[in-house]
């Protein structure tokens, strides 16, 4: 699982990138346009300097570190400097530097802080790069960095959301594995309910819908609504808050998902001690790309299945290609062509991909994509395997998160565990939770 953005995060981050604006704009006047920005100098023999920020683990750093080497190497006057840390302080740092009009030429982005960053000019359209190529990318892939008319963020790599399952837990409860092709909501509660009881309760079914905001926004999405809107809006109603609430309800009710306590925990514990590597949970919620992490810390191979619909038809469970992360060029970056080469090379390069793999998710280049499938390891291969399969059964991609919608992950985890714990009914949840994220939206 992913540490938590801490609560001050969302506040800081807009008023560091709105003094970072503010500091670029009195630096342009005074220095005609050129001031500051990006962090790469220029030495005497017309080498370069790019600075490339990205968040990971030392798997990542390591092979992020052999695709600047092979880059540098055919590229001898671009000097890559790298600078990596833990998801859980790369915020912070970054809006430290955009503030500070340091920002990294090359930024890792995340959906949830692309639009934060782009609406307050720190970032440059892609659309405006002279050189870079998106004519082999999956359709709809590019969509998920695009708004008001630019392209903010390269998608890195596809994810789409996903139950991940446990095949030995259900081996050794007796359950079959279910047809995710057809199963419902219903379904999905009655065999993590059965698995519960065949394991007298040492092993829950599956872990709770509500840990974070992607689960509500499939709910949304399989009801003719969505998080967000395509003009930046809060897109779910309060009922359907207060119905997937229900519905969460109807799961802990049936023993189909922990208790509340082993609910609120798992949400902060670090991947290697989560209920699903352990062995807690026979089934829970992940992100496609995070099926080799798990299975790693599982230490036995786990599969993916599509998420339950209300109809029992994979059509309609409000899936999509998510990008798991983007590559964004600072747009005060005084190395744009240099920049655009860089993002170029991982984004279309065979040998950057024959280097990253799916490590940041399955490649969005299908010439790449077919390139690397036979390099990789089996959970590897069963995500990329997954990706394809459910492609002619996916909706258009979700809109991206506005200003102020990052912090949507933790309001969605306390009112989940408010509703858990009895404390507040659906009901109650819902509107609050609606007037919370409300009232983050600039």
């Amino acid at each position: 699982m992913r540490p938590l953005i801490p609560p001050t995060a969302g506040r800081r981050l807009r008023a560091l990138a709105a003094v970072a604006i503010a500091s670029t704009l009195l630096a342009a006047s005074a220095c005609g346009g050129d001031s500051g920005g990006g962090g790469g100098g220029d030495s005497a023999n017309g080498e370069v300097t790019l600075r490339f920020t990205w968040w990971g683990g030392d798997t990542r750093h390591k092979m992020t570190q052999q695709a600047i080497d092979v880059f540098q190497k055919d590229h001898p006057n671009i000097k890559i400097k790298g600078e990596f840390g833990e998801w859980a302080g790369y915020w912070d740092k970054l809006a430290t530097t955009v503030a500070a009009n340091d920002a990294p030429d090359i930024i890792q982005m995340d959906e949830k802080y692309l639009r934060e960053y782009a609406d307050r000019g720190a970032l440059q359209d892609l659309k405006k790069s002279d050189g870079l190529d998106t004519g082999k990318f999956e359709k709809d892939t590019l969509s998920a960095g695009e708004f008001d008319g630019g392209l903010y963020g390269l998608n890195a790599g596809i994810n789409s959301f996903a139950i991940v399952a446990n095949p030995a837990v259900f081996k050794a409860a007796g359950v079959a594995l279910p047809d995710d092709t057809t199963w419902t909501w219903d379904d999905f509660t009655r065999i993590a309910a059965e698995i519960t009881t065949k394991t007298g309760g040492k092993v829950s079914g599956t872990g709770a819908p509500g840990t974070n905001e992607a689960a509500l926004n499939l709910w949304a999405r399989q009801h003719g609504e969505s998080l967000w809107t395509q003009d930046g809006k809060l897109g779910i109603s309060a009922g359907q808050v207060t119905d997937f609430y229900t519905n969460l309800l109807k799961m802990r009710d049936a023993k189909a998902i922990p208790a509340a306590e082993s609910v609120s925990q798992d949400m902060n514990a670090p991947l290697d001690q989560s209920a699903l590597a352990t062995g807690k949970l026979a089934m829970s919620f992940i992100w496609s790309n995070q099926l080799v992490a798990f299975s790693k810390a599982a230490g036995t191979e786990l599969k993916l299945l599509r998420i339950p619909s209300t109809d029992g038809k994979a059509a309609d469970n409000g899936s999509y290609y998510k990008g798991s992360m983007f590559w964004s060029i600072s747009s005060r970056s005084k190395h744009q062509k240099e920049a655009t080469e860089f993002v170029n090379f991982l984004a279309n390069s065979t040998a950057a991909g024959n280097i990253l793999l799916a490590e940041r998710g399955v490649p969005p280049n299908t010439e790449i994509r077919a390139a690397v499938d036979p390099k990789l390891q089996p959970a590897d291969a069963a995500s990329s395997k997954f990706i394809q399969d459910i492609g002619k059964e996916l909706g258009d991609p979700s809109p991206a998160p506005p200003v102020g919608g990052g912090q949507v992950e933790k309001i969605t985890q306390r009112y989940t565990t408010e509703v858990l714990f009895g404390r507040l009914t659906p009901d109650k949840a819902a509107q609050q939770f609606i007037d919370e994220v409300n009232g983050e939206l600039k």
